[in-house]
């Protein structure tokens, strides 16, 4: 099952399901695409979880170590952007980056999860792209200016189960249709119960929280006017575009 966030024609928000290309709610139906209805992001997450350096080939291109821990930082809810915005870079900087991510969206409040049920405390996953700001990330260890600006982090279109997403599936990134990334699930490093098992750890994580399980190598600059295409395999694609000023 696949879920979409959307306003309706009425300014409802409403969450629907969606099959072949129409979201459907109570005795209506849209397509997905019309713009009578505006595609939101698939949960309202309290915080954003990511994960750095969790393929070995994207550690590598940073010319970083592979951790021997989760590497992990938060993104804040005003990151968010939706399937179809124009997210805004910082103005002035040199290098603002794409980073294609599975997005594992929460479905209930938890703490000190063990490996073997994190999965019973997913609801579903996600496309997520990790916009980064490469300028003042290489300066700062927090990574707030880094990683926190507004609309950073565009998620969607879809909250798709869990039964939906294949153990390899493809996360891949294109700019102008141009493919730039391609990736597995199966190449992460810290597999998602592992994840979930070491965040719970120290923090609780909330009904639609996300963790974005880290990116493939490909990484690279966005320029002004760019379209950036996020495909995870079994959820679908999540497009933006981007203005830097």
């Amino acid at each position: 099952m696949k879920y979409v966030r959307f306003r309706d024609p009425a300014g409802a928000t409403r969450r629907g399901t969606l099959e072949g290309g129409q979201v459907h709610f109570a005795n209506e139906s849209y397509d997905l695409a019309d713009e009578e209805i505006d595609v939101l992001p698939p949960c309202e997450p309290s915080k954003i979880v990511c994960i750095g350096r969790n393929y070995a080939d994207h550690a590598a291109e940073m010319d970083n170590d592979v951790p021997d821990r989760p590497l992990l930082f938060l993104k804040p809810p005003n990151t968010l952007a939706s399937h179809g915005d124009t997210i805004t870079a910082p103005a002035g900087k040199d290098r603002i980056d794409y980073e294609a991510e599975l997005g594992v969206v929460i479905g209930e409040q938890c703490r000190h999860v063990p490996e073997a049920k994190a999965m019973d405390v997913v609801e579903g996953f996600t496309c997520v792209n990790d916009v980064s700001n490469r300028d003042d990330q290489r300066q700062e260890q927090n990574w707030i200016r880094g990683k926190a600006f507004d609309g950073a982090a565009p998620i969607g279109p879809v909250l798709a189960t869990p039964e939906e997403v294949p153990a390899d599936a493809t996360v891949e990134s294109r700019v102008n249709g141009e493919t730039k990334q391609q990736g597995s699930r199966s190449q992460l490093i810290f597999s998602i119960p592992e994840l979930i098992a070491e965040i719970t750890t120290y923090l609780t994580l909330e009904p639609g929280d996300v963790i974005a399980t880290g990116t493939p190598e490909g990484v690279g600059p966005l320029e002004d006017g760019d379209e950036v295409e996020i495909e995870v395999e079994g959820v679908g694609t999540l497009s933006h575009s981007v203005r830097i000023p």
